[in-house]
């Protein structure tokens, strides 16, 4: 179908693309509004969604603004002129400076409509801006490796700023355990350990103590590794300067405690941290979880649902009342689920309040509470106040009594959206789990709009995953379908290892069971049905289960079979 024919007018290298054929009408226009609601950007989406190949894209975009393709693998990458723009702007924009001439600074970007882009680099360089086109995997790969979002901070040194309470203030009594501020050792070592996390991506450090030795672990894409073993006679220090960061009491010892690390790592960069000390028989364990509020910043596109179950997400966000429930164990990503829902909900015309426990990832435009039981805060107690203050939307961390569940349904039921989490296996349990509660059938039939089951899973690194050669016997034992092997483009991958990546794993992927709540499905649980019968109708109407969606992923190359085994066996 052409153009005149759909009676769709795109311009500029949209239009370009649909008229050479790289790209229906549909996919086009389909791929606006999607940018457009999700508030991401064109081009990643274009390459990281519909799968265009960069150079691709990027040729046909110089075509369109008549400018010669610049490739960077070419580029010295120490011309990099990194005083000139502030590296926080070059990270969010992807605008890459290349070379000053006189009072004109060429950059280079994969997107040159981006005017935002170029009126912030314009302003902050005080420069003339003159746009270079390139390809979209070399120029984040460059930027990355230059400014890795933490203005070239340096791993070892005593300048990086931590936010930490007056040490003072939290406890006169000093002892020898106690670090002092000129303990410099141990701060710059804790330091060093937590901006290393940060670097390598992980989600939660562990500091260990043991009877005759002291671990140090990260979680890195869902697994524990062992980084370090510290002296054993370092295990107070260690756990002292945490908790003096943490603003925890470092005199009590006998029992938990939470607290919170932020950690500058430049003027406009900032990480947090959730802090948790458990008394063990050797010593404090201390577990630190890695909060980085860009994390809900990246567009629903690169949580990694499929086509259909993200249409289904979308169209849960744009209900004006009902109940969005999202469950899975720990780790699995829940939270950046629902902040990413919260993101494009968050608009100047909606009023989002949310109850946390604790607030993980602030945003902007949103009403936070840290529930807090100890003064009769708790969740349920947070809802009956939102309710008083005129809400659009509410996000309860996690339905953990009926109290609690019965207030959120009745919330969905006058006209609120409400999200909310659980800790079930997948989505038709989680349905049989309010039953269980105590939440009459009725009111769940009624009340709950979408379920979203989901794990996460370790995506295949692109540099050296390789084809994997498994019998046909053994693939349908597994899952795969007749269909799905006689697909011509059917190719399974396995993981190798090289310098780019993790035993052959680079970063994770989301696996999702999302099931709307049809009206099939309120009619069993209506009847009071179990979550086998749930289920079994879910399959009927077309949602895929955790483990189908687990195989659609691995046909798609974007991990391995062992991998999605291993997250998605029960």
């Amino acid at each position: 179908m052409t153009l005149l024919q759909s009676g769709i007018k795109f311009s500029g290298y949209n239009r370009r693309l649909v008229d050479e054929g790289i790209l229906t009408a549909d996919q086009m226009q389909s791929a606006i509004e999607s940018t457009k609601k999700a508030k991401t950007k064109m081009v990643p989406h274009l390459v990281e969604q519909l799968n265009i190949k960069p150079l691709t894209l990027a040729q046909t975009i110089a075509q369109e603004f008549g400018e010669p393709l610049f490739d960077l693998d070419a580029y010295n990458t120490d011309l990099v002129p990194k005083e000139v723009v502030e590296s926080s702007l070059v990270n969010k924009h992807h605008i890459l400076p290349l070379n000053i001439r006189g009072s004109t600074l060429y950059v280079a970007m994969c997107d040159p409509i981006d005017m935002e882009g170029l009126e912030a680099i314009r302003l902050n360089s005080k420069l003339k801006v003159v746009p270079v086109v390139v390809e979209y995997n070399k120029l984040v790969k460059m930027i990355d490796k230059i400014f890795a979002e933490s203005d070239n901070f340096d791993f070892g040194s005593e300048d990086l700023d931590v936010d930490v309470v007056d040490e003072d203030a939290t406890n006169n009594d000093k002892n020898d355990s106690e670090p002092s501020t000129d303990d410099s050792p141990i701060v710059k070592y804790i330091n060093k350990l937590l901006v290393d996390a940060i670097r390598m991506g992980a989600s939660d450090l562990h500091f260990e103590p043991y009877e005759k030795s002291y671990r140090v672990r990260y979680r890195v894409d869902g697994v524990l590794r062992h980084i370090a073993n510290p002296p054993l006679q370092m295990a107070n220090r260690l756990a002292s300067r945490l908790k003096v960061m943490s603003q925890m009491d470092i005199s009590e010892k006998r029992m938990p405690q939470d607290g919170r690390i932020k950690l500058k790592l430049s003027k406009t960069k900032a990480i947090d941290f959730r802090v948790n000390a458990l008394p063990t028989l050797f010593g404090e364990k201390l577990v630190l979880r890695i909060l980085d509020p860009s994390s809900a910043m990246l567009g629903i596109d690169a949580l990694g649902y499929e086509p259909e179950q993200k249409a289904l997400f979308m169209e849960a966000l744009e209900k004006p009342q009902g109940m969005l429930l999202i469950t899975g164990p720990t780790g699995s990503g829940k939270t950046v689920s629902l902040y990413t829902g919260l993101n494009i909900l968050n608009t100047e015309d909606t009023n989002i309040s949310t109850a946390e426990d604790p607030v993980e990832i602030n945003l902007e435009g949103i009403n936070q509470v840290n529930v807090n039981p100890k003064v009769g805060l708790t969740f349920s107690a947070a809802l009956k106040a939102f309710l008083r203050q005129d809400p659009d939307v509410i996000m309860v961390g996690e339905i953990r009594d009926l109290e609690t569940a019965e207030i959120a349904i009745k919330a969905a039921q006058t006209g609120h959206m409400v999200m909310s989490t659980l800790h079930t296996n997948s989505a038709p349990e989680t349905l049989t789990r309010l039953r269980n509660m105590g939440v009459p059938s009725f009111n769940i039939a009624t009340s709950v709009n979408l379920v979203i089951a989901q794990r996460l899973a370790r995506r295949l690194c692109t540099h050296c995953k390789r084809p994997a050669d498994v019998p046909k016997e053994s693939l349908i034992e597994m899952g795969f379908t007749e269909e799905d092997l006689a697909s011509p483009d059917f190719q399974m991958f396995e993981p190798v290892g090289c310098p780019e990546c993790r035993e052959g794993y680079k970063g994770r992927v989301g696996i999702y069971e999302v099931m709307r709540i049809t009206p099939e499905i309120s009619k069993i649980i209506m009847q009071d049905g179990n979550s086998l019968e749930i289920a079994e109708a879910s399959q009927k109407a077309g949602f895929n289960d955790l483990r189908r969606s687990g195989l659609v992923k691995v046909m798609s190359g974007l991990t391995s079979l062992q991998e999605v085994n291993r997250v998605t066996s029960e």
